[in-house]
């Protein structure tokens, strides 16, 4: 792993991001083990769980991909054999998705020598190692000098993102082959390079539930360790003591109705119950723990943290999260548009000293970006006082 982290044990103790999506520049002084972002609606708190994405994966080709149609971010291309398809839209990285012109993107802790750095470049503007790179992968392509790709650099690694495009249009003319085939076989004569930097583990929850697949898939990884009890006792928060034990049964045979489900004992009942019929809140604490062990040693990143959570449950839920993400040196940083989730957080994060979390408001005006931190001691006191923050 090339993060190390800093004298704080955080790998992320700050976070600086330039012209990447819709922020053009925002410095985030300080940020927690757990960093709650609070802002109006289309401020830019997803973009920002989105570039810590793209900074944990070091750019890789199917993270930024997987990423725009997440956003349906598409235009329109052409494929010999398949006529007219909906493609990532590239430019859509950029600020301003400006592709034509060479655009730089930054993202990483204010240290310059620790960001990963990405640029939209000319063909005509590479060395001849990386011109050399993109014939091999795009063998069946004409290349022009007028075709863009995309630089990126962490460290000491420099490679060339297997993509090519025109004034933010992929470039589909291809010569005895499917595209499809081309870009996964440049993909993987990508993963085969040894000078590449390693990735940092970085789990993604949505604003929606966790899927009967993703639970299953979680729940495998941390089988009968303590992650298991985690998130066992993280049904605890509703249910108390009621809840015994939690599986997951069945198998992921596409034959199969439901697949793969979570089920809970409880001592009420003499059958073991299906996690979804106790409710979303049940299936999001349950998720989040999950993540949160999944997540050692790297980030996790909550979108619409207070889904599904009932007001009266926010302060546990934040001291849950608070004291396993130190536990599991996790770092987390989630966004929300709820009072109550964040005077939970502030309720949780004041109560120790140690929690290390942290409130920051995003502000917009036109192209400024600004963040405002609020300590523990400054969220105890707007929560005190019903102190908008948000």
């Amino acid at each position: 792993m090339n993060d190390k982290p800093s004298d704080s044990g955080l790998l992320l103790p700050n976070l600086s991001i330039e012209n990447f999506r819709g922020i053009k520049k925002l410095a985030i002084p300080r940020l927690g083990r757990v960093t709650l972002l609070a802002g109006k609606n289309g401020v830019g708190k997803t973009t920002v769980l989105d570039a810590v994405k793209v900074y944990a994966g070091r750019a890789q080709y199917a993270d930024l991909e997987e990423l725009l149609r997440r956003r349906e971010e598409f235009s329109v291309a052409t494929d010999e054999e398949s006529g007219n398809l909906a493609e990532p839209d590239w430019g859509a990285l950029v600020y301003g998705r400006d592709t034509y012109q060479n655009a730089r993107m930054s993202i990483g802790p204010t240290q310059v020598e620790r960001q990963l750095r990405l640029e939209t470049i000319s063909l005509a503007d590479l060395t001849d190692a990386e011109a050399a790179s993109l014939r091999e992968i795009f063998r069946e392509y004409l290349l022009e000098d007028g075709m863009r790709t995309i630089r990126a650099a962490f460290q000491d690694y420099n490679w060339i993102i297997p993509e090519l495009f025109f004034r933010g249009q992929r470039i589909n003319t291809v010569v005895g082959g499917t595209r499809r085939r081309l870009i996964d076989r440049g993909i993987r004569f990508r993963l085969q390079e040894s000078r590449l930097p390693s990735t940092t583990t970085c789990k993604v929850l949505g604003p929606e539930l966790m899927s009967n697949f993703v639970i299953a898939q979680f729940w495998d990884n941390v089988a009968l360790t303590d992650g298991e009890s985690q998130a066992t006792r993280a049904l605890g928060l509703i249910y108390g003591a009621d809840v015994e034990r939690v599986a997951v049964v069945g198998d992921d045979a596409p034959s199969r109705r439901g697949g793969r489900r979570a089920i809970v004992k409880l001592k009420s009942y003499d059958r073991p119950v299906s996690l979804r019929s106790l409710g979303d809140g049940a299936v999001r604490l349950f998720g989040v723990a999950l993540a949160l062990a999944n997540s050692r040693g790297g980030f996790l990143l909550i979108d619409e943290a207070e889904n599904g959570i009932h007001y009266s449950v926010q302060r546990d839920f934040w001291r849950m999260v608070l004291r396993t993400a130190q536990e599991s040196n996790v770092q987390v940083l989630a966004t929300t548009h709820s009072w109550d989730c964040v005077v939970g957080f502030a309720q949780a994060a004041g109560e120790d000293e140690n929690a290390e979390g942290v409130l920051v408001r995003l502000d917009r005006e036109e192209d400024r970006l600004d963040a405002v931190e609020y300590s523990e001691r400054k969220l105890r006191i707007a929560a005190e006082h019903g102190i908008e923050v948000r």
